[in-house]
């Protein structure tokens, strides 16, 4: 469960603060519009942690016993706080209960929608495992393969998964920038889709990354038969493969799917993605 469902959740039975940085200076931990939600007992979510959040949650905890305080409250990081950090953090102070979880709920869905999407071709072990390792990101994940029931019946929140058969005729229906990973079942398949998405690049210039796993002999065997259909070299080079952050060693899904994830964040520039306001 997402931690906004978890919120919006524990919010039906007890009041909470809703506690977001409204704004910053310098150096922080957290970016713009970061949250957490004080209960009386529990918090959920973080503004940067350390002494900032330790008096932040006092603060919250305050305003549930019935003690107002200002909207906003600057907090200098420096020697007062103890934080090595250097710059200022407002944050914003919200108290808010069951009749707030419709809007929250809202707010939080139109963020989602601003967030980058990967579009995953491919529902085997690796496929799998690089689902639930992308599921605490502000991403989207378009979750594709052409075979029926191969999705597991729970999927994290931010997971939209499709039958696609043949699968490279969804292509054609990527949102644009969208960020191609592609890992189906078959060898065919990929080499399918990857000529499906080159044509696309071909036409809108419109697909930052198109990832494919494999070996460098993959790679090469690919190559030969994608120039053969007619692609040049300067097409064929904006396909990354193999896929994966170098220097990350290992086969199993779970570390395939931590090298390909972090090679993911790096290619898309550790872009903070801005929440929709609460």
């Amino acid at each position: 469960m997402t931690p906004e469902r978890l919120f919006t959740e524990q919010l039906r039975t007890e009041d909470a603060v809703l506690i977001t940085v409204h704004g910053h200076r310098g150096s922080v931990p957290r970016e713009a519009d970061a949250w957490m939600a004080v209960f009386a007992q529990t918090s959920i979510g973080t503004v940067g942690g350390g002494h900032l959040e330790w008096q932040a949650m006092a603060q919250a905890r305050a305003r549930l016993l019935g003690n107002p305080g200002a909207p906003l409250v600057r907090y200098a990081l420096g020697p007062t706080l103890g934080q090595c950090c250097g710059g200022e953090v407002t944050l914003k102070f919200e108290t808010v209960s069951a009749l707030d979880v419709p809007r929250l709920q809202v707010a939080f869905a139109a963020t989602r929608v601003n967030w980058p999407q990967v579009v995953l071709f491919g529902g085997g072990h690796v496929g799998w495992a690089l689902v639930q390792t992308l599921a605490p990101l502000p991403l989207r994940v378009r979750w594709l393969d052409s075979r029926d029931g191969v999705f597991p019946a729970a999927l994290p929140a931010n997971v939209c998964a499709e039958f696609s058969d043949p699968v490279q005729q969804a292509v054609a229906s990527l949102a644009a920038d969208s960020h191609v990973l592609v890992m189906s079942f078959s060898h065919a398949e990929d080499l399918d889709v990857v000529a499906a998405c080159l044509k696309r690049q071909r036409l809108q210039a419109d697909l930052p990354f198109l990832g494919l796993i494999g070996s460098k002999s993959k790679w090469a065997a690919f190559r030969h038969r994608l120039q053969a259909r007619g692609f040049t070299d300067d097409e064929l080079a904006h396909v990354t493969c193999p896929i994966g952050l170098p220097g990350i060693s290992g086969k199993t899904p779970e570390v395939i799917a931590l090298a390909v994830a972090a090679q993911l964040l790096l290619v898309m520039g550790h872009t903070a993605v801005p929440r929709a306001e609460t």
